[in-house]
């Protein structure tokens, strides 16, 4: 019976995973259906960043709760959130509704994913076996992200663009009702003292930072004021709020923890695995359409995120015959060699190598970190601290990719407009086209009214400045490459003793 309720719990967690991590995927694919009932064209991008960052800066504060006061506990409270907010987002009227209920959306996804791997290492006290689970949860945030477009767009042009949120109810309502009659947990006697202030810098802190990050150099220039503004809160109130932790009895994020050789090496590697996965989502897409002349970007992004799908997989598997580190080095090592390829490709490129990149890419570069980050973290800290070292994986990634996603469109806007403007006036292109043609978008539509020769060149030039970008990515592979370096030679051991035993989940009987 134990056993029947143990795959009662890892599905109903899978459920939640899954709903969270679609979310994203099959709300872009309706974007066009939202904008033609709802409007709100210029503040599309919020639908998206309101989601991030809801859920990044809440992230690490709902791992430490679970922490103190019951991974059971909180992980209802963020699937009721995201269930709240996904009712919600059917039912919004207007542009500024839909983002303010994705806000919601995002708060209760700062809880479902870092807890999901958390309880997955209470409640199996064999280490393999969790890796096991942990690649098999991290893979499906790559098959969320191969299905998520298919999904949304037929449930947008079936059933309705509302149906893209209104269809994590009941597989919400099914996670929640599983996990609340299948899981308990015991309690502490004491009752922890919440660190109300470190948590408000926090939350302060990450989104004025992801800010700054999302709007410098598109947006807004980075020396404007409002950026400046936003790095300036950014950097005072995190002066701040390390001043508030090191004196809190119960810290909101244990800054000791960061003292820990694979703690730290983790992070780091994580940061730069986002970076470079979220550039390539970022761009691919525009390579693949603008540059390679494709009808859409899927040709591109589904054969690299199945490949995630695998890599997280399996190395979930594999990685307990390999040091975290070796895991690490390889990673990074892949990621340097397929971002020096994609810094060096041309427009006309075959697909079957480009698919072969994305393979690469997704098996080697992004999956295996997918799962192997957060057992090496899991297996490298005190059992209290579990819920909060899971969380700071993925916020250390999000953070990462909002980096790198912000600096390579810097890299590429400038290069690809200064490359066109130094080939205007031998394309004869009149000069009050540049700005509109300096667009990659505006490319991609206007590409059948250019003459074969600007339209050769515009296409050369995008693709040569979104070369340069991926310099970046080899930039970020080496600083991961050098993290795996910091990392201790640690691998799978036997579980500690549980010297603390409260809010550990334990399947009912």
């Amino acid at each position: 019976m134990a056993n029947k309720k143990t795959g009662l719990i890892i599905l109903a967690m899978a459920l939640g995973l899954l709903m969270s991590a679609l979310d994203n995927t099959v709300t872009s694919a309706a974007i066009s259906h939202i904008i033609s009932d709802i409007n709100g064209f210029d503040k599309i991008s919020w639908v998206f960043t309101a989601y991030m960052l809801a859920s990044t800066s809440t992230m690490l504060v709902f791992g430490k709760l679970s922490d103190m006061f019951g991974r059971k506990l909180f992980y209802m409270i963020g699937i009721s959130i995201f269930l709240i907010g996904s009712a919600l987002c059917g039912m919004a009227q207007d542009m500024t509704q839909l983002i303010v209920f994705r806000a919601i959306q995002g708060i209760g996804s700062g809880a479902i994913f870092p807890i999901s791997f958390t309880i997955i290492y209470t409640i199996f006290a064999d280490p393999k076996q969790a890796a096991k689970l942990s690649g098999v949860f991290a893979g499906i945030f790559g098959l969320s992200s191969v299905a998520g477009p298919q999904i949304g767009t037929l449930l947008a042009e079936s059933w309705g663009w509302r149906w893209c949120f209104y269809v994590n109810l009941p597989l919400g309502v099914l996670s929640f009702l599983v996990l609340f009659f299948a899981l308990k947990e015991s309690r502490s006697d004491r009752r922890p003292k919440i660190d109300y202030l470190g948590t408000l810098f926090l939350i302060v802190t990450t989104v004025s930072l992801m800010l700054a990050l999302e709007f410098g150099g598109k947006d807004y220039a980075w020396s404007s004021w409002q950026i400046i503004s936003l790095l300036a809160v950014a950097v005072v109130i995190g002066f701040l709020f390390i001043q508030v932790e090191r004196r809190a009895h119960e810290p909101i994020l244990p800054l000791p923890l960061f003292k820990n050789r694979m703690v730290l090496a983790t992070v780091l590697a994580c940061l730069c695995q986002g970076a470079i996965m979220f550039s390539a989502i970022a761009y691919l897409p525009i390579f693949s359409t603008a540059v390679l002349g494709n009808a859409n970007s899927n040709s591109l992004l589904t054969p690299m995120m199945f490949s995630l799908m695998v890599g997280a997989v399996g190395f979930g598997f594999l990685q307990r015959y390999f040091s975290f580190r070796a895991v690490f080095a390889f990673s990074m090592t892949a990621g340097i060699v397929v971002s020096y390829l994609l810094s060096v490709v041309s427009h006309d490129a075959s697909m079957f190598y480009m698919i072969v990149l994305m393979v690469l890419l997704g098996v080697g570069a992004i999956g295996p970190l997918m799962s192997v980050a957060q057992n090496a973290v899991a297996q490298s800290v005190d059992r209290k601290y579990i819920g909060v070292s899971s969380s700071i994986v993925g916020f250390w990634r999000n953070i990462g990719g909002v980096l790198g996603a912000s600096i390579m469109a810097t890299i590429v806007n400038n290069n690809y407009s200064s490359l066109i403007q130094d080939g205007a006036a031998a394309h004869q292109m009149p000069l009050d086209k540049l700005a509109t043609l300096g667009n990659p978008e505006q490319l991609i539509r206007a590409g059948s009214e250019l003459s074969p020769a600007t339209l050769n060149f515009l296409r050369d030039s995008l693709g040569t400045a979104i070369n340069h970008g991926f310099i970046l990515s080899i930039a970020f592979g080496v600083v991961g490459l050098g993290a795996a370096f910091i990392a201790g030679p640690l691998r799978f051991a036997a579980p500690a003793p549980r010297q603390d035993a409260k809010s550990e989940p334990v399947v009912s009987h």
